[in-house]
């Protein structure tokens, strides 16, 4: 016997105990999920671009495990763009990648955001998902480092 609740509101704890639940069971059935959870297994990356009054204005961070850079936030002020600032900030991520064992890079972006920027710098749509959000597309890119 069981019941189904629905519930409307956030439940860190329920939250909380479903992952749990999915890393033992991603534990269990890959050797990579296990591996990545041990103790600095998972290298952070933060590269931090300030302005002359040592101001933020952009910038990447990421994470590297299984020999792959997942890039989770790129961004640059509006300011900024446009002048090969992150193409700059992405060549050095991916030299740094290379020299910490990751051979490629992953990312996901908006349709509105900088598909065409990735894809210039090497990086291929591997996923797309339509009109997320609508009138719009969500993709993952892949790229192969040399």
């Amino acid at each position: 016997m069981y019941n189904i609740e629905i519930l409307n509101e956030k439940n860190e704890e329920f939250s909380s105990f479903l992952k749990t639940k999915i890393r033992e069971f991603n534990n269990q059935k890959s050797i990579y999920h296990h591996e990545a959870r041990k103790k600095d297994a998972v290298q952070p990356v933060n590269i931090v671009v300030t302005d002359e009054k040592n101001q933020w204005i952009g910038g990447l961070t990421g994470e590297i495990y299984w020999g792959w850079l997942e890039i989770n936030y790129f961004w640059f002020d509006e300011a900024y763009r446009g002048k090969g600032l992150g193409g700059s900030v992405l060549e050095k991520t991916e030299e740094m990648a290379k020299e910490k064992g990751a051979n490629k890079m992953l990312l996901t972006t908006y349709e509105f955001q900088a598909r065409t920027f990735y894809e210039k710098k090497g990086f291929k749509v591997v996923g797309e998902v339509k009109d997320y959000p609508p009138g719009s597309s969500y993709y993952t890119m892949v790229k192969t480092l040399d």
